[in-house]
This record gives C-alpha cells, structure tokens and sequence, in this order.
C-alpha cells in the first residue's frame, strides 16, 4: 500500500465518520420511537377531526330548525 493510498483510505474514512455522526445526530437514537409516537399523534389528531366533521354533520341541518 503506498501513502497515497494510504491517505486517501484515510480521509474517505474520516468522511464516513462524520457523515455517520451527522445522520445520528440530525435523526436521533431512538429514530424509530420517535417516528411511531408521530404516527400516533396523527392517528389521534386524525380521529379528532373526523369526529369533529362528524359531529359537524349532524348538528348542521337540526341547527337550523330552532
């Protein structure tokens, strides 16, 4: 192996290393609780809006007759 080689090896390592510590910062350790507490959150806020456009709908038309 020659220095170049050597030098280059090195510097590509160096670049994964920090490539890798960037990705861990920016997404966290635990990436995968976190993205199921996301969907829970919008599971629920989901289930809250339909339930409200529901509720909407059937108070909409009786609103009127008063």
């Amino acid at each position: 192996m020659t220095a170049q080689d050597y030098d280059s090896q090195l510097l590509e390592s160096v670049s994964v290393r920090r490539r890798r510590l960037r990705d861990a910062v920016l997404s966290g350790a635990q990436r995968r609780r976190r993205s199921s507490d996301e969907r829970l959150g919008k599971l629920i806020a989901g289930v809250v809006i339909a339930a409200v456009v529901c509720a909407a709908c059937v108070r909409g038309p009786r609103a009127g007759r008063r």
